[in-house]
């Protein structure tokens, strides 16, 4: 919390829009704990004692007081938007909901690590489109890096993803929700050009709350929880904490080293799973982690002719 707090501060001096071309010292780190802490919601998801679609829903409503008064802490105002940006912000608000209320759903119906691997699906499609903005092939390095992190995520999920027709439904949810995922991320980079990361993602939360309720009542799920702390850890974990310095973060990053950098949830994952159902990591694991390390790194090193913010709006390769 502390890091997020230091690396929001960076925009204090122009509130409601991103300072383009001022270094973000804290970005590539607070990516990978916003990560990290992202990693963390499957898990929290089944503890939730609530509906899939419920569980979206609170970890959205139970971040806006929090969300409201970082904002406030670090002068980034929540204000009204003008209307294209309004716009903007509902259309994200309203992929992510979709994307929580299908990959909740997934979680249910399938392995974990189905649901973690198809849901990831939107780090390669963020990484593709912002490859396709700059209208020019990745470098060696950067496609090296690109290689190693599919390789990565092939070994660490190939022991724990089973393809059958018992998980084809959550698979195919799975993966619906990490391609409204894409389209979430893309509509973020288009508004962190205009809006500032709190205030941006406040917005998008309460709209997004917004539209899962309705959709939990009519489902007839159990909104309510017996416990309200596996829920308020969801809201505190993957809503404030990922979401915010993954927010922050897109404002000042290229999409490539955006969607990498989400490859270390699945090995966050897989330690999770270690850790709580005392499930075997496999050395092939322990490789594809290491793998995608290495493309992290491999990423951030320079190239030849490589200028700040060169490849995409609002980012930098």
């Amino acid at each position: 919390m502390t890091i997020l707090v230091a690396s929001l501060r960076a925009k204090r001096s122009n509130p409601l829009t991103e300072a383009s071309t001022k270094p973000h010292p804290f970005a590539f780190v607070a990516l990978l704990i916003g990560s990290s802490s992202l990693a963390f919601g499957p898990w929290l998801v089944r503890l939730s004692g609530t509906g899939p679609v419920a569980a979206g829903f609170w970890r959205l409503a139970l971040a806006l007081p929090f969300l409201f008064l970082l904002a406030r802490v670090v002068r980034q105002p929540v204000r009204w938007p003008a209307r294209g940006l309004a716009t903007l912000i509902a259309v994200a608000a309203f992929l992510f909901a979709a994307d929580l209320g299908l990959w909740h759903a997934g979680i249910h119906m399938t392995k974990l690590g189905n649901a973690t691997l198809f849901g990831n699906l939107s780090s390669f499609a963020f990484a593709a489109w912002g490859l396709w903005l700059a209208r020019k092939w990745p470098s060696f390095m950067q496609g090296s890096a690109l290689l190693l992190a599919a390789l990565g995520a092939a070994l660490l999920m190939g022991s724990s993803a089973e393809l059958s027709g018992r998980n084809f439904r959550g698979d195919l949810l799975a993966l619906t929700a990490g391609l409204l995922y894409t389209g979430y991320l893309i509509a973020v980079e288009r508004a962190r050009g205009s809006l500032a990361a709190l205030p941006l993602l406040f917005l998008a939360s309460a709209f997004g709350a917004l539209m899962l309720l309705p959709v939990s009542l009519a489902l007839g799920e159990q909104v309510v929880p017996a416990d309200f702390t596996p829920v308020l850890m969801l809201a505190l974990g993957s809503q404030v904490l990922g979401q915010g310095l993954l927010v922050y973060a897109i404002g000042a990053l290229p999409p490539l080293v955006v969607g990498l950098a989400l490859l270390t949830q699945p090995a966050i994952s897989a330690l999770v799973g270690w850790v709580a159902y005392h499930e075997t990591l496999s050395p092939l694991d322990w490789l594809g982690a290491a793998a995608i390390a290495i493309a992290l790194v491999l990423v951030r090193l320079p190239g030849p002719g490589r200028r700040a913010r060169q490849n995409s709006p609002g980012s930098s390769l």
